[in-house]
């Protein structure tokens, strides 16, 4: 009799385990009781008993599965195997890596496990008995006359909880021979032979018969290097890898396990460390079509370090996945190296699927991100996956960048902070080329970035689906963002330059907001504008220019009755900063004095109406171009133009057209 919290083992279980941990762990024990028979002719039948309520969806067969039988001919439950069981943590099987904790997992998944065996004791006997759920591990056992001529035992698990099994027979099969391939494929050993039926011996797959057997559809493949090392905290150790094609597989991702003791423990997709195994492979022996068929690869990788750590549920191990202090290797290092070994398997498709990776990041940068080009000699398109998309194709080239501006700056550290000049001459030409050529790769990212934002501010002028012109608001954010000021956005985040390259770097900006943050009567943009340097002194002499944006279509403010002329809005701004009215958003305030110059600048659309109002009403002369007005207010120094929208966009397009030219981009 045993006194063990059965419940708390059962909780303590990690997250590791699956519904199918108990069905295999029951199955591997079969094989071991067979071993011990030494018998030949080693049989296990597994039978699945569906819900009698069949779902109204499903085809009629494919009920859940609640009940897995499993039946053997090994020797059964000799009272030694008993005593075993009746022991949390037997070491009885310690020498074939037997943890004496794995039947625990059974009730983790099954309400119910019973076991039925006939066994050699003072003659042929037969036991039953249940798996306890509060203290004893065994319950209800009781003893009878044998009804089977040999040494056996079935064990039900009943009443599985999850759900998670899979409805469809091959679909459980497929998933065990995964889980025990290493049993069917361990050279110089014969694996039991094992079934898969319904309760009445329906739907019979041979598991054995999907590996290395006329038309099996799991083969190996072999590897040319199939060993590796790690050094240990222990020493070194070493690893062995096997890798099998899995011909039309229902799982399209290929694969890599850490096998202890011939069970899977881990899986991960062989992907996460080479991109190129996303997708199936494909096979098509001589070039026959009709032949061709989908596949994926699995890895299994065996050594005594693995044997040595796998937990007690053999879901995990003791060592931790990344960067392992205590034992010195970790899992992912040991996948790595493995999956590096796997590629080999496949190394022409690899190849072919890496090319065209690159083939796909060439033509991206050709077509959309020139500035990128320098790049391509050094970048690895390797890690991108298989169809990545030109975002993520973006940010590894973004990456590349920033890592060789790192690698940039530190060798220039390095050679300014020599006292050898010798290694400065010999280094500092190559290092001004380096720094030359990330310099140029900014300017054609900007050039570029210049060309998408002089398309969108064309959008941006052309008629709304109903028939209007969009508002002042989306004309001026492609400018300059509304309700903002320079105090809060860099000079990088406006697109001043549309209008007058001088505005690239200004000291002082504001848009759409009170200079003096109650009066409500301001410019839509005044700028202070310096020539060199960006944010320059707030000085008399420095021109102050002032925009005021009228939405295209939009010519009422021409109107005598009108409130809104821009013209004398102008005007008033000019007189109102000059009087002293206004301060900076930051308290300063506006230097100006009796030279300061002033520049005016209305855009909107010249129409027939605001043409007569200009000349007639205005005293404005054309421009030579005919696309805008100018005039003169000699006693305030102001310079005022009225131009037109088409005016702002083709002039900046001429303005950048050669750079344009240069891209490619135009």
């Amino acid at each position: 009799m045993s006194n063990i919290n059965i419940q708390r083992a059962i909780d303590n279980i990690r997250a590791t385990t699956t519904v199918f941990t108990p069905i295999v762990e029951v199955v591997v024990n079969a094989i071991e009781a067979i071993e011990e028979t030494q018998r030949s002719d080693g049989l296990i039948r597994l039978k699945v008993r569906r819900s009698a309520q069949q779902e109204m969806e499903l085809d009629e067969g494919d009920s859940r599965i609640v009940d897995v039988l499993i039946e053997d001919n090994g020797i059964g439950f000799t009272d030694e195997n008993r005593a075993s069981f009746d022991t949390l943590y037997s070491d009885r099987k310690i020498q074939k890596g037997g943890k004496g904790f794995g039947r625990f997992t059974c009730l983790r998944y099954f309400d119910d496990v019973r076991i039925d065996s006939t066994y050699v004791g003072a003659g042929l006997s037969r036991r039953q008995f249940e798996m306890g759920k509060k203290n004893d591990l065994i319950i209800n056992e009781r003893f009878s006359d044998p009804v089977q001529p040999a040494t056996g035992t079935t064990v039900t698990l009943a009443s599985e909880r999850t759900g998670k099994l899979p409805r469809k027979l091959a679909s459980l099969a497929r998933g065990l021979v995964e889980l025990l391939l290493p049993y069917f494929s361990t050279n110089g050993y014969v694996c039991a032979k094992i079934e898969l039926s319904e309760m009445d011996g329906a739907g019979l797959i041979v598991l054995n018969d999907y590996i290395d057997s006329p038309g099996a559809i799991v083969h190996e493949v072999p590897l040319p290097v199939s060993a590796f090392s790690l050094p240990g905290a222990a020493g070194e150790q070493t690893f062995l890898v096997r890798v099998f094609k899995f011909l039309s597989p229902q799982n399209k991702v290929s694969k890599l396990s850490l096998v202890a003791h011939k069970r899977e423990v881990t899986e991960a997709s062989l992907a996460s460390y080479i991109p190129e195994f996303a997708d199936e492979f494909v096979e098509d022996p001589g070039g026959d079509q009709s032949r061709r068929r989908n596949y994926i690869l699995k890895a299994y990788v065996f050594g005594p370090y693995l044997d040595d750590n796998v937990l007690l549920e053999r879901g995990s191990f003791s060592f931790q996945k990344d960067n392992d202090l205590i034992f010195g290797i970790s899992q992912s290092q040991i996948e790595v190296q493995a999956a590096e070994l796997t590629k080999a398997a496949v190394l022409e498709q690899v190849v072919t699927r890496q090319e065209r990776k690159r083939e796909r990041l060439q033509h991206y940068v050709e077509k959309q991100a020139p500035w990128y080009k320098p790049l391509m000699k050094s970048v690895d398109a390797s890690i991108l996956s298989s169809a990545a998309t030109e975002t993520e194709m973006d940010a590894l080239l973004h990456r590349e960048q920033f890592k060789r501006e790192v690698r940039i700056r530190e060798d220039v550290a390095a050679v300014l902070s020599s006292d050898d000049p010798n290694q400065i001459r010999q280094r500092a030409r190559d290092l001004v080329d380096k720094v030359s050529e990330t310099s140029k790769n900014e300017l054609v990212h900007y050039v570029a970035l210049r060309r998408q934002v002089l398309e969108l501010f064309k959008r941006s002028l052309e008629l709304a689906p109903g028939g209007s012109h969009l508002s002042e608001g989306a004309v001026h954010d492609v400018i300059f963002p509304t309700k903002t000021d320079s105090e809060e956005i860099g000079y990088e985040s406006h697109n001043l330059w549309i209008l007058d390259e001088r505005l690239t770097f200004t000291t002082y900006l504001a848009s759409d907001i009170p200079l003096n943050g109650g009066n409500t009567e301001r410019p839509d943009i005044i700028a202070f504008d310096h020539p060199v340097a960006f944010r320059a002194e707030n000085a008399a002499s420095n021109p102050v220019t002032i925009f005021e944006f009228k939405r295209p279509g939009r010519d009422d403010f021409a109107n005598p009755s009108s409130k809104e002329d821009p013209v004398d809005q102008v005007v008033r701004y000019v007189n109102a900063i000059r009087a002293g009215r206004y301060r900076t958003p930051k308290g300063r305030d506006i230097n100006v004095g009796e030279t300061t110059p002033f520049y005016g600048y209305v855009i909107c659309d010249l129409t027939a109406k605001v043409k007569r109002w200009l000349h007639d009403e205005k005293d404005f002369k054309p421009l030579p171009d005919g696309l805008g007005y100018f005039s003169w207010r000699g006693n305030i120094n102001l310079y005022i133009e009225v131009l037109s929208w088409e005016k702002i966009l083709a002039d900046a397009e001429i303005r950048n057209r050669a750079f344009f030219h240069k891209l490619g981009i135009q």
